[in-house]
Formats: structure tokens, C-alpha cells, sequence
């Protein structure tokens, strides 16, 4: 059990240059406050103790700010920047050395049954307001930008942003640019269309008069 505090304490303290101590991060952390709240309640979890599983994360989320089932499963060396306004669902599987920013959610769609939350490999970092929904799996070394919503698969060593999120980079390599500025108006899009529709239908009125 210490093995595994100090092993959650070190990796906050390589990945946050503002983390001074061990004991800063042990008392004044959330994040880590969280993590280590819900490997008890994950504890009780799996010993079927459900009502105490459920009081122990609840009293973190009071305390925090970050709401974890007790049901997800999350490896090693996890980190929660901040944190506040995060959200994890019950059949969340989280891999090793994985970072997540604050107001995450790692939610289901409400369409699943059974596994609805997504699979999360290692060494993933998902930034701050991003949203990762359904049973999907996001791939190892993947990078979800911030205020990125995930909808589908994101395979391995990629970096995937946007709403919804799409894929710009993969292996190292760029795949296509995130145009923020030069985006399609579906309204106008819509109201061509029907332009088009009916100057068919003016041609053919046309051809029945003649």
C-alpha cells in the first residue's frame, strides 16, 4: 500500500512542476486525494459492499469535486491536474500513466448497456473539458485536445481534436489541419440545397408549359 502512494505521489511530482513536496501533494492535492478515495471504494466494489463503495466515492466527489465510480477500473500512476468538475462512469477501464485535466468526462451516450463507458489505454493524456462518450477505446500515447468531444475510436500514438473529434495527427505525422476559422455554414449549405431543388422544379414547370 505505500509502494502504491508513493508511486501515485512521484508521478504527480514529475508530471506537475508546480508540485514543491511530497507532502504538498499528500494533503493538498485533489486529485491524488481522489485517486487514493476510490481505490477503497473500488475495493468495496469488488467485495460487493456497494452502499459503502458508493458512500466513500460520493464523500470524495463532496470533498473535491471529482466524481469517480466506484465500479471504473484505473491502472497505475494516474494523474488528475485540478480536476474539479471531472466525471467517470462505472465500466471506465483507465490504463497506466494516464493524465486528465479538469472538467473531463468520461461518460456513457445513454444508448449502451453493459459496458457504456469508454477504455482508455496508457500513457494517454485527455485535456481539460474534453468529453470521451460510449463504449470506445481511445489507443496508448494518444493526445485528446482540450474541449475535444470523442465519439469514435481513436487508435494508437494519435492526437485528436475538434467537435466532434477527429484525428490530425498519427505515428508523428499530420494527417489534415484543424481549420478553426474557415468552417462550412450548414445554414447556408441547407438553404443552397434548396435552391438548387427548386430551380429543378422551375425547369420543369418550364418544359410542361411549353
Amino acid at each position: 500500500m505505500f509502494q502504491k502512494m508513493m508511486e501515485d505521489i512521484n508521478c504527480i511530482r514529475d508530471r506537475d512542476p508546480a508540485a514543491h513536496s511530497v507532502m504538498e501533494v499528500m494533503f493538498l492535492y485533489p486529485g491524488y486525494k481522489a485517486i487514493r478515495s476510490h481505490r477503497k471504494a473500488h475495493w468495496f466494489y469488488r467485495h460487493n459492499m456497494f452502499f459503502l463503495a458508493r458512500a466513500v466515492s460520493q464523500r470524495n466527489a463532496r470533498r473535491t469535486g471529482i466524481e469517480i465510480h466506484p465500479g471504473a477500473q484505473i491502472g497505475k500512476r494516474f494523474f488528475i491536474d485540478h480536476g474539479t468538475g471531472s466525471v467517470i462512469g462505472e465500466t471506465t477501464i483507465i490504463g497506466d500513466d494516464v493524465t486528465m485535466y479538469q472538467g473531463v468526462t468520461l461518460g456513457g451516450t445513454g444508448k449502451d448497456v453493459g459496458k457504456r463507458h469508454p477504455t482508455i489505454g496508457n500513457n494517454v493524456l485527455i485535456g481539460a473539458g474534453s468529453k470521451v462518450l460510449g463504449p470506445i477505446t481511445v489507443g496508448d500515447n494518444t493526445n485528446i485536445a482540450a474541449g475535444a468531444v470523442v465519439l469514435d475510436p481513436i487508435p494508437e500514438n494519435s492526437t485528436a481534436v475538434g467537435v466532434p473529434a477527429r484525428i490530425v495527427r498519427r505515428n508523428g505525422k499530420k494527417i489534415s489541419d484543424l481549420d478553426q476559422v474557415h468552417i462550412p455554414d450548414p445554414v447556408s449549405q441547407e438553404l443552397c440545397k434548396l435552391q438548387y431543388e427548386i430551380d429543378k422544379l422551375n425547369k420543369k414547370l418550364e418544359d410542361i408549359s411549353k
